[in-house]
């Protein structure tokens, strides 16, 4: 620890707290110095305890005491401290002054620094004026004449971050583990969610067991979610998420509430060329063919006799419970059924039908 340079970042341990500085331990018989309000945050709550591990880098010695801080930024962050975290790759807070041709004037302690348009962002790219009198941290990419011609790059802070949180998720994370994450944005094909630094899809057909024909019904951008992984493909960076894995499939019990020749009420969801899709439940929809449909044929246009949302009764004609699919016919309607129920009260139970015998009995 009597060698550190300006700059130079180090790990060591918070071995006390007072009202206004934190006390760090050197291995040697005074303590490193840093200032409390680098460690608390935006409420002004302390960020670490006695004990904690902590990075800090040298800035020197101050009246007698060895000064450390947690970032490298304005009055800390002088020539001799940018010049040493350029040569040992640290990062220094900057200020976006303002949009100079070909990018941003960026002010570090009282130097100032270029970083080009290609340097600024990380995948996600704004508009100049996004960045203007934003605080953001960079990485000095070249420090000549004297810290007269100094070049900076945010980009790369973001790269970097990236790849360390892309290394923890490779560890973590596993096809059926459970997560939780945000949406991002929200696309006809799917939602993007940021899970941890890590931008997921969520494909449309994977939010629900039921049809999802407008995605912005259901998920908005900043929503909370927990979702589970279904594909992951870290060579290609790719993760894929399932809601609707989350809950209970509705097909497990289609066999025993929808057995063959069972009659339900239905709602047509779904209207194509070859026939109707009727819901019987949400995430259960069966197929009643065009042959099945009174009136109808191949060439018949069934949306100009159906609509989204029409009650149709129907009866199961086979269930395919593995390749979830439910063949059904139109029912008789419920006035049919009751005409022919109150018909055959009114024949004499004694007789089997015989046109001449009801003849007789006018």
């Amino acid at each position: 620890m009597k060698f550190l340079e300006p700059g130079q970042e180090i790990e060591t341990t918070v071995v006390a707290v007072s009202a206004d500085s934190i006390f760090l331990d050197l291995n040697m018989k005074s303590e490193g110095v840093a200032d409390r309000a680098e460690f608390t945050d935006a409420d002004g709550k302390l960020t670490v305890k006695e004990g904690d591990t902590v990075k800090v880098f040298f800035m020197g010695d101050k009246n007698g005491e060895m000064r450390f801080t947690a970032k490298i930024s304005g009055d800390k962050a002088d020539k001799t401290v940018l010049e040493n975290a350029y040569k040992s790759g640290i990062p220094v807070e900057g200020h976006v002054e303002k949009e100079i041709k070909g990018g941003f004037e960026i002010k570090i302690g009282t130097s100032r620094a270029f970083c080009p348009y290609s340097q600024m962002g990380f995948r996600q790219k704004e508009s100049p004026d996004f960045y203007i009198g934003k605080s953001l941290p960079f990485k000095i990419q070249e420090y000549k004449e004297n810290g007269r011609n100094i070049l900076v790059s945010n980009r790369v802070m973001g790269e970097e971050s990236y790849e360390e949180n892309l290394a923890k998720l490779q560890e973590t994370l596993k096809i059926g583990s459970t997560v939780a994450g945000v949406i991002e944005a929200v696309q006809s094909y799917g939602a993007f969610v940021d899970i941890g630094g890590f931008r997921a899809l969520l494909p449309v057909s994977e939010i629900s067991h039921s049809r999802v024909d407008d995605i912005r019904s259901v998920l908005s951008e900043g929503q909370k979610i927990e979702a589970q992984i279904i594909k992951l493909d870290w060579n290609n960076e790719r993760i894929s998420l399932s809601l609707k894995a989350l809950e209970r499939d509705p097909w497990d019990d289609v066999v025993r509430k929808y057995p063959a020749d069972s009659k339900h009420a239905g709602t047509v969801s779904r209207i194509a060329e070859f026939g109707l899709f009727v819901a019987l439940e949400p995430g259960v929809d069966g197929l009643v063919h065009v042959s099945e449909l009174e009136d109808a044929n191949r060439n018949t246009n069934l949306r100009k006799l159906y609509k989204i949302g029409d009650k149709l009764s129907v009866v199961v004609k086979a269930v395919d419970a593995e390749q979830k699919r439910l063949s059904l016919k139109p029912a008789a309607s419920s006035e049919q059924d009751s005409s022919a129920a109150k018909y055959l009260k009114n024949q004499d139970d004694s007789d089997t039908y015989n046109p001449f015998a009801a003849l007789l009995k006018k």
